[in-house]
């Protein structure tokens, strides 16, 4: 979405805001993350120089909309209310058509060679994210919704679809790490330093409308972004891909503590939301992450 049209689609925002009542002041921004990290338990040890444990990072995808069917859109008004009080990647692209590469390169830098959506794939030991926070002593979890056992690494189960779930295509990602959304913890502080939610197949709007979507997102999402905004961690809402076009425009926005609301410019893609999460852990970026432009100067 350019400039010029997301900042047409801020009087409607302003609007849905004033009916609901919502809105949050910035909070100060942290102090940045040192180069490294060593390893240490990543519930208890606090980062070196921060007297609070490692705050977390939500990453929840979205299905097949571009980021013009929902900035201003009266059947988005959760997402539009989000979209006031987080950064606005306003030039965000999506790096491939169907879905499946673009979530592979969120979560391992590479599409592995995945150009469509077939199950299963096998990426055997390649890197990836997971792996990386696990190393250095933090830990991930997946949480996907309809997933019929934690574990499962089937193509399908009703509305759960494998090719929305990249790590299960790794062998260094444990089965213990691929849970259903049913085992989100209602305690936030209990979540993985980094977690990964998929709605299903409807929830996520591929086969459902944007309104069932945007429902889901305030009642699954909205509690953990206020509880982040005073506990050091960020929301990210991205999608997968656009609605089939050549440009592949998606919605992706950043929403927590130490995040000043507004439009980001910038070009930025799956690439550079994986960077984002690499440099907010001091870990090295993955493949083509290394080369993407980062989400904001760390």
């Amino acid at each position: 979405m350019g400039y010029a049209r997301w900042c047409g689609a801020t009087a409607s925002i302003a609007a849905l805001l004033v009916l609901a009542g919502c809105g949050a002041d910035p909070k100060p921004a942290p102090s940045p993350p040192p180069a490294s990290v060593p390893p240490s338990p990543p519930a208890s040890a606090p980062r070196p120089g921060s007297s609070a444990a490692p705050g977390h990072v939500v990453v929840a995808v979205f299905e097949n909309k571009s980021d013009h069917q929902l900035a201003g859109r009266a059947d988005a008004p959760y997402l539009n209310s989000l979209m006031a009080r987080a950064a606005v990647f306003t030039d965000a692209h999506g790096v491939a058509h169907p879905s499946q590469p673009n979530y592979l390169a969120l979560f391992s830098g590479s599409t592995q060679g995945v150009t469509d959506d077939h199950c299963p794939v096998r990426a055997g030991a390649a890197p990836n994210v997971a792996q990386q926070l696990q190393t250095a002593g933090y830990t991930f979890g997946g949480y996907s919704e309809g997933l019929p056992s934690p574990g499962y690494r089937g193509c399908s189960s009703g509305r759960y679809a494998a090719k929305h779930n990249p790590w299960a295509d790794f062998d260094s990602v444990p089965d213990a790490a691929n849970q259903p959304y049913s085992a989100w913890p209602a305690d936030f502080a209990r979540l993985p330093t980094v977690a990964f939610v998929i709605p299903d197949l409807c929830d996520d709007m591929h086969d459902c409308s944007i309104a069932t979507g945007d429902a889901w997102a305030r009642t699954h999402l909205e509690p953990y972004a206020q509880w982040a905004a005073t506990h050091d961690s960020w929301l990210i809402v991205t999608f997968d891909e656009d609605d089939g076009t050549a440009g592949n425009g998606i919605l992706t926005l950043v929403a927590g503590a130490g995040v000043t609301p507004g439009p980001r410019t910038g070009r930025v893609d799956h690439y550079s939301i994986l960077r984002a999460i690499e440099d907010r852990y001091g870990l090295p970026p993955l493949g083509r992450a290394a080369t993407a432009p980062p989400l904001f100067a760390m």
